[in-house]
């Protein structure tokens, strides 16, 4: 039996006359990702899209790549067959029985898009369901609880059946939203973060601070391989790598010692916020998380907030440590953020920082800097590098 992948969107069906925008953009991500498998026909149709390889190409590399494009919601393998009652009952046995004879119970689900076939959807079900029963031995109908589902999609131009879906990123296109810049740490919350936006159609740009000797050159690859695992769900990232001991140790030298950790806070936004409209960036993303560190009090990040004047988003800011670290986890990242090579964060860190610091305070404590002259020498040196999966 022929067999295609059908895919399924979710929240661009909502999006009214700019729905073939979105889709447009999602098949274009599609055949981007796909391309380097070998010829593989993609088209759109009825609020599906059916990705029909050629008998070279793996089918299940095929998956393995669109289950990473954001705005898939479901992936599914399906059974292609004529469209008439016998031939979808004799599919959906030979595609779904021993998927069915494996769970025991099972219900079948009709869809008909063609509303020139002759039955209607409960009549489909009827019809495909009998069959299985009959001629599956030990099968057992289950409409409100079963273990399998069969489906039955009956289209302009085919019926399809298949029993299994497997969940996509879902979220919105990337390319629909705009473009942000990540400030990228070698901890767990910053690729997080970047991967949440990401999904409400955003294109990512990272910028990471580095304060090399004190960093070493481990920790540098270690930001590196975080915007490669970025670049699965967000392809090609450009990471912009700042030099950042020299403000770290005017800091450090200059400043109160309980106030380094938001001074240094107020360079990285600054920083980033040149960089990123210098490449188009629209906003700036960080990993906050409301309280987790003394950095990340209400006060605090209204202290850094305060030197930018382009949004800054935190799609972390009501989320504990183990919501974050199941997301980190299900995006492929967390053993790489966990390898124990310290960032810029974790070099100068005052023994006692301000946990209610004032604006004022703060802008009085960094005044004795040359924060222009600083600001100019650290993005003269920014390194940058294009991340591609």
């Amino acid at each position: 039996m022929k067999e295609i992948i059908l895919v399924k969107y979710g929240e661009i069906i909502l999006k009214g006359l700019n729905r073939p925008v979105f889709e447009n953009i999602l098949l274009k991500n599609i055949r981007e990702a796909l391309k380097s498998l070998g010829e593989i026909e993609v088209t759109r149709a009825q609020a599906a899209i059916f990705i029909d390889p050629s008998e070279s190409v793996d089918i299940d590399d095929v998956i393995e790549r669109l289950k990473k494009v954001i705005g898939v919601l479901s992936i599914t393998r399906a059974g292609v067959c004529e469209k008439n009652i016998d031939a979808i009952k004799k599919a959906a046995l030979e595609y779904c029985g021993e998927d069915i004879l494996e769970e025991k119970t099972f219900k079948v689900e009709a869809k008909r898009a063609d509303k020139k076939f002759p039955l209607k959807s409960p009549e489909i079900c009827r019809e495909v369901g009998g069959y299985l029963f009959h001629n599956l031995d030990g099968a057992q109908v289950d409409v409100n609880n079963p273990s399998n589902v069969v489906m039955v999609e009956i289209r302009d131009f085919g019926a399809y059946v298949y029993c299994k879906k497997i969940a996509g990123q879902g979220g919105l296109p990337i390319g629909t939203g705009g473009r942000a810049m990540l400030l990228l740490s070698g901890g767990i919350d910053s690729p997080v973060a970047g991967y949440m936006i990401a999904k409400r159609g955003v294109e990512l740009e990272a910028i990471n601070f580095f304060s090399y000797p004190y960093t070493s050159e481990r920790a540098k690859e270690k930001v590196i391989s975080l915007a490669k695992i970025l670049s699965g769900y967000v392809p090609k990232i450009k990471l912009h790598i700042v030099p950042f001991t020299e403000i770290q140790l005017a800091i450090r030298d200059n400043c109160p010692e309980d106030h380094l950790t938001l001074i240094m806070r107020r360079f990285m936004m600054k920083i980033s916020e040149r960089v990123a409209r210098a490449n188009g960036a629209e906003a700036l993303i960080t990993g906050e998380s409301l309280g987790q560190v003394a950095s990340q009090t209400m006060q605090a990040l209204h202290v850094t907030n305060s030197v930018v004047d382009m949004p800054v988003f935190r799609p972390l800011i009501g989320m504990d440590k183990e919501e974050i670290v199941r997301i980190s986890r299900k995006i492929g990242a967390f053993e790489t953020s966990i390898l124990p090579y310290e960032d810029c964060c974790t070099v100068f860190t005052p023994k006692h920082p301000v946990t209610k610091p004032k604006v004022e305070k703060i802008i009085a404590s960094e005044s004795v800097l040359e924060i222009e002259e600083l600001i100019q020498k650290a993005i003269d040196g920014v390194e940058t590098i294009v991340i591609e999966p």
